[in-house]
């Protein structure tokens, strides 16, 4: 049977019971990608199972610390490490991304959830939950009709300037953590730090020593090692110091009693219509958001290990992590840049490394939850604090101004927005989204027009940049670097009307349009306009090298005929050949 190229198809040879096999064992791998991984080796099974541990001695206190950031109890930290992690392994395309709580995601959690309950009461994890549903469900439903593109809608202009704000946001955040005082909104620090040091300086020197000693550490022991897992060696040292002082009996914040035994799972019906509407922008943003990034550590992993990766499979990885985050009764997650780099750092060498990592929350979910009991508040403040040191990149931005100013802008206007607007980060993005759009739209509205001359090298180049004479005596030459559209057509219109009022002895006007990739009716109208404008003074319009789709409207519309077939040169070497 052949195809409507006239090629048989190999499928079209092949009966048809081969074929529908063929194309259900493709939809059960795109289901169930992990069907297709392969036995292990010896050597790959103990890589995978130091590089687990490894990450899961970090990820029991992050997972913490993050939770404290989403306005969450301790607990539900844990079990957006545990199913989320498992899932992700098992439906994502990248083996080596770590997926579960992580810092961007939970402040957009607590930013969406401020204005709309009290952070850590039964309301605000209800709305947690179903934000994880939502954005999750966002996720999935773009990976599985291939709409992975989307993702781009967020540039990376607007990545780093929002990540950017993000951090700076996080870390002002976790200060009063830090140093140990107490401050509502509005409140001053200065204040507020004054009174806690009459009241209880013991206490805020104490707390005060927890957290910077926990940034010293953290920081010392990443400059020492990568390999050493610092962020557990720092908590372990936090609640011995804790429980020897007696830091939570003299009035210390400590994390207190964390729940144990496995989620479960559920599906809070209690929110109003208006909150759940409420729910939906900061669900999109966090998808989008928490996609990028996750995005972000699919590409350097895939460019460490050469290992293909598949957005619109990720995205369905992550949508589902999401979900079994919300029914496990927890918030967001996302893929986490820290830990998958320490994964691949550690040695992982497939998939199975995550599992062994949630493995260890499993673990440490029975029977282990009491030993957290004394850690300082002030610690899983500096476990925020100095992972998220290292998203501020001013030389990034500053390189991305010199680069192309237009994203520098776009950049600085999410970067101010996101800062002005807390809590409501989402304005930050939605603004260098429409940064981003007017910067595209201004660029295609206003193209870059020269006038042509013959360069030595034989081919038409700007004339004033080479310092070339005119075409020849009486010939202008144009050349729009943009398709002839709705945006473009009115620039070029107006150019050659200015160009032929100033030289009042012009005969022949060539338009070069091998850089015209597409045309539009606006542009075929327009066309038709600089031709009757050049005919009533008597100037001739050539063209030359249009492409196939300017070629089929020009013959389409009749315009081929009006301006004459011989006009229109198949090259610029033909135009130039028989204009010079």
């Amino acid at each position: 049977m052949e195809s409507r190229t006239g090629y048989v198809r190999y499928t079209d040879t092949l009966p048809i019971g081969i074929v529908m096999r063929a194309s259900s064992s493709k939809l059960i791998v795109r289901l169930f990608p992990f069907l297709t991984w392969a036995r292990p080796t010896r050597r790959q099974n103990r890589a995978d199972a130091i590089a687990g541990i490894t990450v899961g001695l970090v990820l029991i206190p992050q997972a913490l610390a993050y939770a404290q950031l989403a306005g969450m109890p301790p607990v539900t930290g844990l079990y957006a490490a545990l199913l989320p992690g498992i899932v992700g392994a098992l439906f994502g395309s990248s083996s080596l991304l770590a997926v579960g709580p992580v810092a961007l995601t939970s402040l957009l959690t607590f930013a969406a959830l401020q204005p709309l309950a009290e952070a850590g009461s039964p309301e605000w994890v209800v709305m947690a939950i179903w934000l994880a549903l939502y954005s999750g469900l966002m996720q999935f439903l773009m990976g599985a009709f291939r709409m992975g593109i989307l993702a781009n809608l967020i540039s990376n202009a607007v990545v780093q300037g929002f990540v950017n704000a993000a951090a700076v946001i996080i870390i002002v955040s976790q200060i009063p953590a830090l140093l140990g005082f107490d401050t509502g909104a509005g409140e001053n620090w200065l204040s507020t730090l004054w009174q806690e040091w009459q009241h209880a300086p013991w206490r805020l020197v104490a707390t005060a020593g927890f957290g910077l000693g926990g940034v010293a550490a953290l920081l010392l022991l990443g400059k020492l090692t990568a390999r050493l897992p610092a962020v557990m060696v720092v908590t372990l040292i936090g609640i011995a110091g804790s429980y020897l002082l007696g830091f939570g009996e003299l009035g210390g914040s400590v994390i207190g009693p964390v729940g144990s035994g496995l989620p479960q799972p559920s599906l809070p019906l209690t929110l109003s219509v208006d909150q759940h509407l409420a729910l939906l922008l900061p669900a999109a943003i966090i998808a989008l958001i928490s996609f990028t990034e996750a995005m972000s550590s699919c590409r350097t992993m895939s460019r460490i290990t050469g290992e293909p990766w598949d957005r619109n499979q990720e995205l369905i990885g992550q949508g589902l992590a999401k979900m079994a985050s919300g029914f496990s009764g927890a918030f967001p997650v996302s893929g986490s840049f820290s830990r998958t780099a320490l994964n691949a750092y550690s040695g992982a060498k497939t998939a199975r490394a995550s599992l062994i990592a949630s493995l260890l929350v499993l673990i440490s979910l029975f029977g282990f939850t009491e030993l957290l009991y004394h850690l300082p508040t002030a610690i899983l403040a500096a476990i925020i604090i100095v992972p998220v040191t290292r998203l501020i990149d001013v030389r990034s931005l500053t390189r991305l101004s010199r680069e192309n100013p237009k994203d520098g802008m776009v950049a600085l206007v999410t970067l101010v927005v996101t800062l002005v607007t807390v809590p409501n980060l989402y304005w930050g993005i939605l603004a260098g989204i429409a940064a981003s759009l007017l910067a595209f739209l201004h660029h295609h509205a206003v193209p870059r027009i020269i006038e042509l001359g013959v360069h030595e090298s034989g081919g038409f180049r700007d004339r004033h940049l080479y310092q070339l004479p005119p075409i020849a005596e009486g010939v202008l030459g144009v050349r729009m670097d943009a398709s002839l559209t709705y945006l473009t057509a009115p620039v070029l219109e107006r150019s050659i009307r200015k160009r032929v009022d100033a030289a009042p002895d012009l005969r022949t006007v060539l338009i070069s349009a091998s850089s015209l990739n597409q045309v539009d009716s606006t542009g075929l109208d327009t066309l038709q306009d600089i031709w009757s404008f050049l005919d009533a003074r008597g100037i001739a319009l050539y063209l030359s090298g249009p492409k196939l789709p300017l070629r089929e409207a020009l013959s389409r519309t009749g315009l081929a005929q009006l301006i004459k077939e011989e006009n229109i040169f198949a090259t610029d070497a033909k135009a130039i050949e028989a204009l010079t």
